[in-house]
């Protein structure tokens, strides 16, 4: 097996620490996130003024934090007040909210199982009678929908629906902006400040990706539109607190310019990979200091792509952004065991910390390629493919990620020691332990339908002692071609394709479940979750 990373975060154990009699029936699963400790950083370099702003930096996150709660559930002091068991009040922290992320399924008395509208819609509501109401915010990414006294509906934008929050965010940031040493900080956060409080979101993204000279970063606002299962409509709040690593940041940044040969380089038809992203896309490489809200929910994520809006996207560009240190933790906690677990010997030499860095790397970079407006006038991919399309969104990362490594490294544009063997050895691996983020999830679902897909092309034998040996070329060529039917699916915005698809593909089979006992029984986690530390 290819080198550990060297740790920065140091994992601890995931065996929960209360010692309950009897012991709660939910230990199982909140030993499934190992608790990793995110270290107090080394700051140096930064003058006291840069870490006063780091302070207001996580006094907003945690406002985030606070919004998150209402967004995605309610009232956070009416749920944990009434848990007894810390074991379950730990596993609602972790879930934020009464109902697993893995499947929906609630695990506190009192609570049904989660609505797929979370808190974004009234319970009552159907998908009929949203389509039915003539109110134009009502597609908005950044309006909430409640029913009036009079039964109607209505809409009440974020930055009314959230003002005591937002407006406390606000005033932080304003801080931050008249102590900071940087132009380009200051005009960020008095941009954002005033998005936040207006949900107007362009000029603030743009003074974002502008913003490249500082060491720390702060991501901050409603992003991802995940938690909306019902429409995939609304974007949930979320904040991450980042110190920049840039000797590694100028590593990457070379790739930048290369956007337009990486489009190239996809399967398919050129008519299906038409995006240009704007030309002031950049890649960041940062150690995660603090995450909260949506980011800090359940599954945590390595890596970030941002920002979504598409005019954003064509007039600027993205800023993929990899958490160096997060990436460290879910390697050698998570990946490198579950692949001893589940490959043959032959095939576990493979695993490469280095390879599934650059995997993740890819994976980001994945996310601006393709198309975002449909080819026939069917409007975006995601107005086009509704429900389905941030699972086919997260398909399309993950296999044109990978391939896109793979061809790098057979031309050694990569200057790391890792081979196409073990890209996609390590591929597997990671795919295999992340069908267990569960069927709920729009990236556990895409793991599967992956998984699925490259056994039906024989990419893969499991062998009776339920280890794996891979085919890399059959896997290969089956990414390929999956990654071109997705582009083709999104550019052509065939819904009632993708819903079949994804209905045939993103069944769990029996031998993952098997898998899935395995790992449990070398007690693998999940997933992780954080002890933040200060100084």
């Amino acid at each position: 097996m290819k080198k550990f990373f060297a740790l920065t975060i140091l994992a601890a154990s995931f065996v929960c620490a209360c010692n309950n009699t009897p012991k709660s029936p939910l230990s199982r699963k909140v030993a499934d996130y190992a608790l990793v400790t995110i270290e107090a950083p080394d700051l140096s370099g930064i003058s006291d003024n840069g870490k006063e702003v780091l302070n207001l930096y996580r006094f907003a996150a945690d406002e985030v934090d606070a919004i998150y709660w209402e967004q995605y559930f309610g009232d956070k002091n009416a749920l944990l007040g009434t848990i007894s068991d810390p074991v379950q009040k730990t596993f609602a922290e972790i879930n934020y909210g009464p109902w697993d992320r893995a499947d929906g399924k609630s695990f506190v008395d009192g609570y049904g199982d989660r609505l797929p509208g979370a808190s974004f819609y009234p319970a009552d509501m159907t998908a009929d009678e949203f389509a039915a109401w003539d109110n134009p915010d009502k597609l908005s990414p950044y309006t909430i929908i409640r029913r009036a006294e009079d039964g109607s509906l209505e809409s009440v934008w974020y930055h009314d629906a959230y003002k005591e929050h937002i407006d406390k965010i606000a005033n932080y940031l304003k801080a931050a902006a008249d102590i900071t040493i940087k132009p380009s900080v200051k005009e960020y956060l008095l941009s954002k400040a005033q998005a936040l409080q207006t949900d107007n979101y362009y000029e603030s993204s743009v003074k974002w990706l502008e913003m490249d000279d500082s060491k720390m970063d702060l991501v901050i606002g409603p992003n991802e539109t995940a938690d909306d299962q019902l429409l995939g409509l609304k974007r949930s709040y979320e904040a991450f607190v980042l110190l920049k690593n840039e000797a590694r940041t100028a590593e990457l940044m070379q790739y930048v310019s290369r956007i337009g040969e990486f489009q190239e380089d996809l399967p398919g038809d050129p008519a299906y990979k038409t995006f240009q992203p704007g030309t002031g896309s950049n890649i960041f490489s940062c150690d995660a200091l603090y995450y909260a809200g949506k980011a800090n929910a359940g599954i945590k994520v390595m890596a970030l792509n941002l920002p979504f809006d598409q005019d954003v996207q064509r007039d600027k560009g993205t800023r993929t952004i990899l958490l160096d240190n997060v990436i460290r933790a879910k390697y050698n906690s998570i990946v490198a065991p579950a692949g001893s677990v589940l490959l043959t010997s032959d095939d576990a030499m493979h695993l490469s910390s280095d390879a599934f860095y650059w995997n993740v790397v890819f994976r980001e970079v994945a996310h601006g390629l393709g198309v975002k407006e449909t080819v026939n006038g069917l409007g975006s991919v995601d107005e086009a493919l509704g429900n389905e399309a941030l699972t086919f969104e997260e398909v399309k990362t993950l296999a044109a990620g990978v391939l896109l490594v793979c061809q790098l490294q057979s031309r050694f544009d990569i200057h790391h020691i890792f081979t196409k063997e073990d890209a996609l050895t390590t591929f597997f691996a990671t795919m295999v332990r992340a069908e267990r983020f569960g069927e709920a999830s729009a990236l556990g679902r895409a793991n599967t339908i992956i998984y699925n897909y490259l056994h039906e092309a024989g990419a893969f034998e499991r062998h009776a002692n339920g280890q794996y040996s891979l085919d890399s070329t059959k896997m290969e060529t089956a990414l390929s071609s999956l990654t071109a039917l997705v582009l083709e699916t999104q550019a052509t915005g065939n819904r009632e394709f993708a819903k079949q698809f994804e209905d045939k593909y993103s069944k769990r089979s029996e031998e993952y479940k098997a898998d899935l006992m395995n790992l449990g029984l070398e007690n693998i986690p999940v997933d992780i979750r954080f002890d933040f530390k200060t100084r």
